[in-house]
């Protein structure tokens, strides 16, 4: 798989979890992905940035609690905009919140944290230095960001406004699109729209995240999938590794996925792609 070298606004980018323990934390990931890390903070910081790699590419980050932080152990969803400020600006405008103001994270770039109407927070990512994720769609690597909502009109307007972003239906479930970025991803692998089409799925290369109904969870929230080879030994390896299994192995289209959690709390999928699950949960 090709590493990334940057997002267009209004793209998940890049995510990292804030745990009470980013070294045990480090050490589950590293068992159940096999990421290498590196501290990014400077010498002498007494809070750590574990920047977690495959094959030397940026994957995903394990930080301390950052002051205001919740409790909780936690993934965080980053989405590329063109300017921090403004997108903030826009958020607020659109009934959404500021969790944290924009700042200058050194020359990595700018951010900002921000909720939605419903409270699902995640943040804006200005590029500098850093430029996301490099290695994406792969085992072990970040695959899909998820939008948990139990008010669909709400986060329609809201999204909207804030990234320009529509809705898919594919049939199967719903997701958030932008024809730029089908438009970009053809750009960079021409016969991307052909290939999605070809899946059943036209329409997809469009794709930026998905939705789903909150179910039994507590509130509003951004969720995070990785790619895996194997959602039944990824649970089990998870389980032996101190985690637990939230939602056993099941079979959903294209795919088969486990939900699980981390020893210090925080949620996450792990899904691998199966194309002859095509038509699994579609109407007869």
């Amino acid at each position: 798989m090709p590493e990334r070298d940057g997002y267009i606004a209004g793209v998940p980018c890049w995510i990292d979890t804030t745990q009470p323990d980013p070294d045990a934390a480090a050490s589950f990931y590293t068992g159940l992905f096999g990421w290498e890390f590196e501290n990014a903070m400077p010498a002498g910081e007494p809070a750590k940035y574990l920047v977690g790699r495959i094959r030397g590419g940026d994957v995903a980050a394990i930080s301390s609690q950052w002051e205001g932080a919740p409790p909780e152990a936690v993934w965080n969803t980053y989405i590329w905009v063109d300017d921090a400020d403004e997108s903030a600006t826009k958020a607020r405008e659109a009934g959404g919140s500021t969790v944290g103001e924009p700042v200058d994270v050194a020359e990595a770039g700018r951010m900002a944290v921000l909720a939605d109407p419903e409270g699902a927070v995640f943040s804006v990512w200005q590029a500098r230095e850093h430029k996301g994720a490099r290695v994406v769609n792969e085992h072990g690597a970040l695959n899909f960001n998820i939008l948990k909502t139990d008010d669909l009109e709400l986060a329609k307007q809201f999204y909207g406004a804030v990234f320009g972003w529509t809705t898919l239906d594919l049939g199967s479930g719903q997701f958030w699109a932008m024809s730029a970025y089908g438009d970009y991803l053809e750009d960079r692998t021409p016969g991307t729209r052909a290939q999605a089409a070809e899946f059943g799925a036209p329409g997809f290369e469009d794709v930026v995240a998905a939705i789903a109904p909150l179910g039994g969870d507590a509130g509003a929230s951004w969720n995070v999938t990785f790619g895996t080879e194997d959602a039944d030994a990824m649970a089990a390896k998870a389980m032996e590794l101190g985690g637990t299994v939230v939602v056993p192995p099941v079979d959903a289209p294209y795919s088969r996925f486990t939900v699980l959690r981390d020893p210090q709390g925080a949620r996450f999928t792990a899904s691998a792609f199966v194309p002859e699950n095509k038509d699994v949960g579609r109407a007869a």
